[in-house]
């Protein structure tokens, strides 16, 4: 247990949840509706649509490789896991902020399964931020 609480473990985890949320994005689109939501674009549009939903999951899986298989040497103080761990900071920053700043209350206000998902994905970005920002101070002290 103290393993999963350590900064090691806390990056691995967080890199872990990363992958499945990088792996989740197959189901996404039945999940938000986008078959109905998109059939009345063009062919463009919905293949531009489709092809920015893959690179963002791959995206959430190589950001999550990252730290599950390469904690410690994240957290070493080398100027190249620094720089990961601040590029990390950085990417799941803005996206914590997007949570808030960007996308409309309209979209989860009154539904329950949306309210839900809002809050669930706030603690999920902040937890990420977090893990993400206290690595890079440690690393920055070692190094």
């Amino acid at each position: 247990m103290n393993e999963l609480l350590s900064m090691e473990g806390q990056l691995r985890l967080v890199g872990a949840v990363l992958v499945g949320v990088g792996l989740f994005h197959a189901l996404l689109p039945k999940v938000i509706g986008w078959p109905v939501d998109l059939a009345g674009t063009s062919l463009l549009t919905r293949q531009v649509s489709y092809a920015h939903l893959f690179f963002i999951a791959l995206t959430c899986v190589l950001l999550g490789l990252l730290p599950l298989c390469l904690a410690p040497d994240l957290l070493a103080g080398t100027p190249l896991g620094t720089a990961l761990l601040a590029g990390q900071v950085l990417f799941w920053g803005i996206r914590w902020i997007l949570e808030f700043a960007y996308f409309s209350p309209a979209l989860w206000r009154g539904d329950a399964l949306r309210t839900a998902g809002h809050i669930a994905l706030s603690l999920l970005w902040t937890w990420v931020t977090a893990v993400f920002a206290t690595g890079l101070w440690q690393a920055l002290r070692t190094g």
